[in-house]
């Protein structure tokens, strides 16, 4: 899509915010089909609308998307563009008109909430919206709001269930199915599935591989959903059980090399993608001038080696291709690539060869 094209469509989503349809926007679909309504926003929700839309073109299907409700276009690439979101911009590619999609400031907008009681939805699907749906919002379908949740519920409610999961160092997540209630992620649950988690997993390739189970999930239960029988087989969750999943800080990216390398580990592939975990090493020069270098820290992998011989206690090494800190407790651990501020990631080969004989320290 051209930047045109996107300027265009964001002015018109905006308009629309102010402007209540007379008539259902779905007006021109079928009759029989259910209407559902789809709030998301990032890339994975795309996956979500993609498994809805497929489902919806079967002969035999009950439901159709009648609209979409997503974020507000937000500036991108350091503030310069404004942009829709990922969710927006591919429901377009998909062929939903600008007046099919709402961007919403608020889920409690009484604009807002009018144009959505004006499309009838029957269930309305959340996907990582990101929003807070108010009462006034969840009594508008009759069938409920069911949400895809990537985690085992009641573990991990909240903001960053799959970053806090692996942070954690869990082996084991995957995704849950359940109706939407006022509390945070406590709804009584539809359907689970479990996965296995490798422990060079990062957090953006987790995120989409439970949205592709989570999809899947959704649309095998779709028919008991929409029939209400759904409604009767949800069990109620084990809230003793309860663990939260609070929003990053930026803050809490950097690294600390007193801790084990396994806790470093876990922090670097749960922090993968954003906000990326950083770290401070000290370059020492030939002529024994010293200077800070900030970095990102984009892959690991705990040390295998039995045993490294550092000159000193806190330098950093160069073993067979990687480099090596020493961390908390006897640990070591192995950086694979980096990225320098504004830079592309590297491998540590290319990294440790940049030094050109300039010894590394860690801080």
């Amino acid at each position: 899509m051209s930047s045109t094209t996107t300027s265009i469509m964001i002015r018109r989503l905006c308009c629309l915010q102010s402007a209540s349809p007379s008539v259902p926007l779905c007006s021109g679909s079928s009759a029989k089909k259910k209407p559902l309504v789809l709030l998301g926003a990032p890339q994975v929700s795309a996956v979500v609308l993609d498994a809805l839309l497929n489902a919806s073109t079967s002969p035999n299907s009950l439901f159709e998307v009648a609209a979409i409700v997503t974020q507000p276009a937000a500036r991108r690439d350091r503030g310069k563009k404004l942009m829709l979101s990922p969710l927006a911009t591919h429901a377009l590619d998909r062929g939903f008109s600008s007046d099919q999609i709402f961007t919403p400031q608020r889920a409690g907008d009484d604009t807002f909430l009018s144009n959505l009681k004006a499309l009838q939805p029957q269930l309305c699907i959340t996907a990582a919206y990101g929003n807070i749906l108010p009462t006034k919002f969840l009594d508008i379908p009759p069938l409920g709001t069911v949400n895809i949740h990537p985690s085992l519920l009641p573990l991990y409610r909240g903001a960053a269930p799959v970053q806090r999961a692996l942070q954690d160092g869990v082996k084991e997540t995957g995704v849950s199915l359940t109706f939407t209630v006022h509390a945070l992620d406590a709804g009584p649950i539809i359907a689970t599935e479990t996965i296995q988690v490798d422990d060079q997993m990062k957090a953006p390739d987790l995120l989409e591989l439970l949205f592709h189970k989570g999809s899947k999930l959704l649309i095998g239960e779709l028919p008991s959903i929409l029939d209400g029988s759904a409604r009767v087989k949800a069990q109620p969750q084990d809230h003793s059980k309860a663990t939260l999943a609070p929003k990053i800080n930026p803050d809490e990216s950097w690294l600390f090399f007193d801790q084990e390398a396994s806790v470093l580990h876990n922090k670097v592939r749960a922090f993968s993608g954003w906000p990326g975990a950083r770290a401070r090493v000290l370059v020492v020069e030939k002529n024994g001038q010293q200077k800070t270098l900030e970095i990102k820290i984009i892959t690991t992998r705990v040390c295998d080696h039995e045993s490294v011989q550092f000159d000193e206690a806190d330098d950093v090494a160069f073993i067979e291709g990687v480099l090596v800190f020493p961390c908390g407790r006897g640990t070591t651990l192995e950086v694979l690539e980096v990225q320098l501020p504004g830079k592309k990631v590297v491998n540590a080969a290319a990294f440790w060869n940049g030094l050109r004989g300039q010894k590394l320290k860690k801080l």
